[in-house]
């Protein structure tokens, strides 16, 4: 550019992503790195996933799959899935039509709410929702509506999601095992939530990701209850089952119309992604029981590890059924505002959390919330924990 040109424009956001800045992980995360803190915010583990599996990627990068992948994800992947679903649910899938590979469940969300929505249309989701939730719905045009899930027990009431439908409802966004209250929802709501989608004619877009993260209860895709197969499109992933979040394999699943949608939508953002990864992830899924087992057992002793510490120094706990997320009230501590006690936290004690405030529409229902995560060694839980015991506010 010459010194006379006139500079060039700025580049706007369009309104409908307006609001939407940098998320409250990377904020949170660089204020861990800046004050060397333990980052039990951002929700990932600190140590990888199944050695096997490792090698099994670094095998595939030697044998040449490192090109692109057919769209739908290797046949070999979407057979694993399939067999996955069978296995655990008996859910009968045909991996040709049924089964689509993603990059990670984000992207398997997002494609699935630009497929099935636009301007007018309005989403239902659970209330405190993932953050890239009310993203994505900005993206397509239509409207979120929140069905708020509030403490102690953050439940799914029928009557209120009835009073959410309108005749503009498209889409019930699902996410059981909940992230961040990590709550798991019950047989009896499952089936409210089923009879309201039947009755009304709504898809539901089901986000699984944490189906084997659950310490209480038992996780019931909704997908198999009456009336739902047709209707359901089920998302999950590796990332939290594997310890392998940095991979970004995730799928959809579901009836072979849904899908294709969901598809359509997709080869227009990645196409295609993970191509060494993808038959990892094959040999990941068909691991025997016993690694599942491992995960839920290892991970329940995380949970109490960090929930009882929680309470030790004073927070009002939520003990999660299920995900890697305990949420906590800080007014106990004489906190009132999360989203200010999170940004102050990593120098008071060298410790980082995420305010629940900002996975609500109205941020005021989620004000005294906080989100730990306890997906670290149990010795870096019990250090967060003296940390926090030992927490000091400058004046």
């Amino acid at each position: 550019m010459r010194p006379t040109d006139p500079p060039l424009p700025r580049v706007a956001l369009t309104p409908r992503l307006r609001g939407f800045g940098t998320t409250v992980f990377a904020e949170m995360s660089a204020l861990a790195a800046e004050h060397g803190a333990i980052n039990l915010g951002q929700g990932f583990p600190d140590s990888d996933g199944p050695t096997v599996v490792k090698e099994a990627a670094v095998a595939a990068i030697r044998a040449g799959h490192n090109q692109y992948p057919p769209g739908p994800g290797i046949p070999e992947l979407r057979a694993a899935i399939a067999e996955h679903q069978r296995r655990f649910y008996g859910i009968e899938l045909d991996p040709g039509s049924e089964v689509l590979v993603t990059t990670g469940a984000t992207e398997a969300v997002a494609a699935g709410i630009l497929a099935f929505t636009g301007p007018g249309d309005e989403v239902i989701a659970l209330e405190p929702f993932y953050d890239s939730y009310a993203a994505c719905v900005a993206m397509s045009g239509a409207t979120l509506v929140p069905l708020t899930l509030r403490p102690p027990h953050f439940t799914a009431d029928e009557a209120t999601l009835r009073a959410c439908v309108t005749p503009r409802t498209r889409l019930i966004l699902l996410n059981s095992p909940h992230n961040p209250t990590g709550v798991v929802l019950s047989p009896a709501e499952l089936r409210g939530i089923a009879e309201v989608a039947v009755e009304h004619d709504l898809i539901v877009l089901a986000d699984e990701v944490y189906e084997h993260l659950v310490y209480d209860g038992t996780h019931i895709p909704i997908s198999t209850l009456p009336g739902m197969r047709d209707r359901t499109v089920t998302v999950s992933s590796a990332a939290k089952t594997f310890a392998l979040t940095g991979w970004k394999i995730g799928w959809a699943t579901g009836p072979a119309d849904l899908v294709g949608a969901v598809r359509t939508a997709k080869q227009y953002l990645t196409f295609v992604s993970g191509a060494p990864f993808q038959p990892a992830i094959a040999a990941a899924l068909r691991l025997e029981d016993g690694y599942y087992t491992g995960l839920r057992q290892d991970l329940r002793r995380r949970r109490d590890i960090l929930a009882d510490g929680l309470t030790s120094v004073g927070f009002e706990v939520y003990r999660p059924a299920g995900t890697y997320f305990v949420t906590a009230d800080v007014r106990p501590l004489g906190f009132e505002d999360g989203y200010a006690f999170c940004r102050r936290l990593p120098e008071w004690c060298g410790v980082a959390a995420v305010p629940n405030a900002v996975f609500y529409a109205d941020p005021r229902e989620g004000r005294a919330l906080v989100r730990f995560a306890f997906c670290k060694r149990p010795d870096v839980l019990r250090e967060a924990i003296r940390r926090l015991a030992s927490m000091s506010r400058p004046s």
